[in-house]
């Protein structure tokens, strides 16, 4: 049966392979067209509608200078916002390492004192880094992680996911480290992201039964980039891979809705809001305990 297909006009080649991705995302198949008329994208006529709502929404989001931006040949959307995070971490390493010294004591995750009831502990503890090579370690691999969870699921979304996915890695470590043991670093964040990253598929998995290919490839693919990165014996083992399951299953409860939803505005000032009082609010508990 031979299918009905509309046109939806792009201005360039460019254009049309940037909303191939846009449309890709929201689970509407279309196809890239070169005619004499120009460039455009090939939807079928039940999904015409959806898409020209998807884009429109996608260029409000979007005007000005464009965070999230295709990485070519890659079919992915990278989001030039992990900067930013990476800035922050630095700035954080600065003022705990270099300015005040004395207070990573207070901030990092010692088992025995969260056991005793300083939780806030948890969660300052991912802003802390031993030392240089750790916070290069963290910032490199995180820019990337984090800027391919920010294109998917909205920069103040992903973050707070991710940070949240971090302070859970932590608490896999409380559990099943029985001796006291002290820990600090963004690696769980980092690997909170890439469990973000990958099940961002799971939607296609929803919609259709082949989609659940994709789903199962991204999972092994995600477990081998866990393996690289995350198991290295001299590594927090436990942390990373609890963070990678609870980022993973955050991404998975994101995947229920639209990706716009998490994109729009609202959702992640709102987010980051979240994210920022939380870092206050312990910080501070961290620097006012005996």
């Amino acid at each position: 049966m031979e299918r009905s297909l509309l046109s939806i006009p792009a201005r360039s080649r460019r254009r049309a392979m940037e909303w191939g991705l846009v449309l890709a995302s929201q689970g509407i198949e279309a196809v890239i067209d070169n005619s004499a008329e120009g460039w455009a994208l090939l939807v079928e006529s039940q999904d015409h509608e959806r898409a020209q709502s998807a884009l429109k929404q996608y260029q409000l989001e979007n005007r000005g200078w464009r965070w999230r931006q295709p990485l070519p040949e890659t079919g992915l959307l990278f989001h030039w916002g992990s900067l930013g995070w990476v800035a922050a971490v630095a700035a954080l390493y600065y003022w705990s390492a270099v300015r005040f010294p004395g207070i990573k004591s207070a901030g990092i995750l010692d088992s025995q004192k969260v056991r005793l009831g300083q939780w806030w502990r948890l969660c300052t503890a991912i802003t802390l880094h031993e030392n240089l090579p750790h916070l290069m370690a963290n910032a490199s691999t995180g820019f990337i992680l984090m800027g391919l969870a920010m294109a998917r699921y909205g920069a103040g979304v992903a973050l707070l996911a991710a940070f949240l996915a971090g302070v859970m890695g932590n608490v896999a470590g409380l559990v099943f480290y029985f001796q006291p043991h002290l820990s600090l670093g963004a690696s769980g964040m980092v690997m909170g992201a890439l469990g973000l990253v990958t099940v961002q598929s799971f939607v296609f998995w929803r919609q259709s039964r082949p989609g659940g290919r994709f789903f199962f490839r991204a999972i092994a693919s995600g477990l081998m980039i866990l393996a690289l990165l995350g198991f290295s014996p001299e590594s927090d083992v436990v942390a990373h891979f609890g963070g990678f399951l609870a980022g993973a299953i955050f991404g998975c409860a994101l995947g229920l809705a639209s990706p716009a939803r998490w994109q729009r505005g609202p959702a992640n000032v709102g987010a980051m809001l979240v994210l920022a009082a939380l870092l206050l609010a312990t910080w501070r508990l961290a620097l006012r305990a005996p």
